[in-house]
């Protein structure tokens, strides 16, 4: 099974790699692909390019074994949709069973994205929260979780798609906006992304 865990990583830090390489330790998957978002639909656009924020993402993956950097959405150009991310996918690797993996904020507003039960064809979604969160008071959000609300990871693994899994995994509280806002400010971001990130931050003169 492979994960694929998308945004905008602008600039990715250790809150996205932590949760990322939780995701693929309890589930054990093969490999976690992160994708950049190419172009923003519904917000305002990365300050960062495409391209630098791939390249930073591969400073920060260097050559981990199980976490790889996946510019699909960046070459495809055009509006960015995580169906079409899935579909590009499935139709690579059609015999590997795929993993979303959103984060709880994510995941509230899953029912609004394009085709939601489409994504549920191409594969499941693991929900990366903290404990004992509530979700909000959606009817729809809330029937799709009955309907395919799974509860024990192991049957979840069985499942090729259209399963929902709510896991807790390690919530730091760091974000790439306080990230840009501190470097803004001329302070330093060390700790809270991996130094390479920063060196590339430094070297091209980004979020100043």
């Amino acid at each position: 099974m492979i994960g694929i865990f998308g945004g905008s990583f602008d600039p990715v830090h250790h809150g996205h790699l932590r949760i990322a390489l939780d995701a693929q330790e309890a589930l054990q998957l093969d490999q976690v692909r992160l994708v950049p978002l190419g172009h923003a639909v519904h917000r305002a656009q990365p300050r960062a390019s495409a391209q630098q924020r791939l390249a930073m993402l591969r400073c920060a993956l260097g050559d981990h074994p199980r976490l790889f950097a996946d510019d699909r959405e960046i070459r495809r150009g055009g509006s960015s949709y995580m169906v079409d991310t899935l579909e590009s996918l499935h139709a690579e690797l059609p015999q590997q069973p795929l993993c979303l993996l959103l984060g709880g904020d994510a995941f509230n507003g899953f029912t609004r994205w394009r085709n939601p039960q489409r994504i549920l064809e191409l594969a499941s979604i693991l929900v990366m929260q903290r404990p004992a969160t509530a979700l909000p008071p959606d009817a729809d959000l809330q029937q799709l979780v009955n309907a395919h609300h799974c509860a024990d990871i192991t049957r979840f693994k069985a499942i090729r798609s259209g399963a929902i899994l709510f896991h807790s995994v390690t919530q730091l509280d760091i974000s790439s906006s306080d990230i840009r806002q501190r470097i803004a400010m001329g302070k330093d971001p060390a700790f809270l992304l991996p130094a390479p990130v920063i060196d590339y931050i430094r070297q091209h003169r980004l979020y100043r």
